[in-house]
């Protein structure tokens, strides 16, 4: 089986991986890749947004699969594209991708489906936006952007300042162009936050381990949004009646995209859940693999990946077993000095050989290339992965950790506490 896989993070490294692993695949792709995926999969100079490109290439090469892994090109419609084409794609096509690529649409789907949610009100016009939010008398407020923003167009108000100023930058000056130019304004949940990760198709959800990001650029939760700079799994917090709670919602979700895109959402669907006190309750769905969660949910999947992806895509949702590894997975991100602000390109990356050989680690490539000197420098601002298989949390921590010692580049950020709140206990939220 020859598989081209679009986009060139660490999460796309990690799919790679997984799929090297399957018997049943001959040659991977990857559309355009990194400095680090080209040792596990050919790179094309194809960005994940040229949709013609992708189908071009596709044909050009038979190729058997094609695992789209970003939301702006399954947003665009570059399923679409494929299955026009007669190639089987993973991932939903661009109706059902609005799950994630418009918040608006999420929520009345949430709704119409009983699928436990922060309430909210929708607008399109600033004026009523203000007006609802000096009306409201609880804060913290929520503020987002209905469209896709890179995973910033999302505010916690603490004030009515606060919240009327995210209004005026999404709807007035379009911080985030069209994406803002209609809002959601919902009620501030409270607990843990936690992720849920499925394999859908055909109305089926076959759920995978939970796991927990940490979006804070700096120790103790502090400092800006992040695309992530640190994640587990499992996540020790989550009680068993709310990992039922979770796999029913999960479930349930999977039976709305069947009644309202004719069976045909076929992909991951994902489920950022709060754990609030009266139980878990849907944050967002994505409409795809998450980042970092990826990096340590896959590691510890013991089934065929390339099989799955392929039920998944021809609609064959009972064909898909899920096993799981009984070990804990722990992720720490090394970022570029300065993220997730401005930072440099082009640090020169040594050490990564070192740290996999600790046994369990394995260093994905989110930000890196190849200079002239065919050495190995960042290029992005979250740069590597550091991932660790442990027999126990603490184990899996201290592996993360002593592998991110051995890896040195100028600029070198990470978070020391990955993890830290959660090996404390669910009290640790309570504070």
């Amino acid at each position: 089986m020859k598989i081209l896989v679009i986009g060139g993070g660490g999460r796309e490294h990690a799919i790679i991986r997984k799929l090297k692993e399957s018997p049943k695949v001959d040659k991977i792709y990857c559309a355009p890749g990194n400095g680090g995926i080209s040792k596990d999969a050919e790179c094309v100079g194809i960005s994940a947004m040229d949709l013609d490109g992708a189908v071009a290439f596709a044909k050009d090469n038979q190729i058997d699969l094609v695992f789209v892994a970003p939301d702006d090109p399954l947003a665009a419609g570059m399923v679409d594209r494929f299955e026009a084409a007669g190639i089987p794609a993973f991932g939903p096509n661009a109706a059902a991708a609005q799950i994630e690529s418009s918040k608006v649409f999420s929520k009345n789907l949430m709704k119409k489906y009983h699928i436990p949610t922060a309430r909210y009100e929708v607008f399109s016009d600033p004026k009523e936006a203000v007006a609802y939010i000096e009306k409201n008398n609880q804060f913290p407020i929520v503020v987002k952007a209905d469209g896709l923003a890179l995973g910033k167009g999302v505010v916690v108000a603490a004030t009515v300042e606060e919240a009327e100023e995210a209004v005026r930058s999404m709807m007035q000056d379009h911080k985030f162009g069209a994406s803002g130019s209609t809002v959601v304004i919902e009620e501030c949940l409270t607990g843990p936050e936690c992720s849920m990760l499925a394999f859908v198709s055909d109305g089926k959800a076959h759920c995978m381990a939970t796991a927990q990001d940490h979006k804070r650029a700096f120790d103790g939760d502090r400092g800006p949004n992040t695309g992530g700079m640190g994640v587990y799994s499992p996540v020790p917090i989550v009680t068993p009646d709310e990992l039922a709670a979770m796999h029913d919602i999960m479930e349930r979700a999977a039976v709305a995209t069947a009644r309202e895109f004719d069976n045909d959402y076929r992909g991951v669907l994902y489920g950022g859940f709060m754990l609030t006190p009266e139980g878990p309750k849907i944050i967002e769905f994505n409409a795809r693999f998450g980042d970092p969660e990826t990096q340590v949910v896959l590691p510890r999947l013991e089934s065929d990946l390339a099989d799955i992806m392929l039920a998944v895509a021809e609609g064959r949702p009972d064909d898909i077993d899920l096993r799981w590894s009984e070990q804990w997975a722990v992720c720490v991100v090394l970022a570029s000095e300065g993220y997730p602000g401005s930072y440099e390109k082009g640090k020169v990356i040594l050490g990564i050989d070192e740290a996999e050989q600790i046994e369990g680690v394995t260093v994905f490539h989110a930000g890196t290339a190849k200079n002239f000197d065919d050495e190995l420098v960042t290029a992005g601002g979250r740069v590597l992965n550091v991932v660790a298989l442990g027999d126990s949390f603490d184990d899996a921590r201290e592996k993360a950790y002593e592998a991110c010692d051995l890896i040195n580049f100028e600029g070198k950020q990470y978070r020391s506490d990955i993890g830290k709140r959660a090996a404390a206990g669910r009290a640790a939220w309570e504070n």
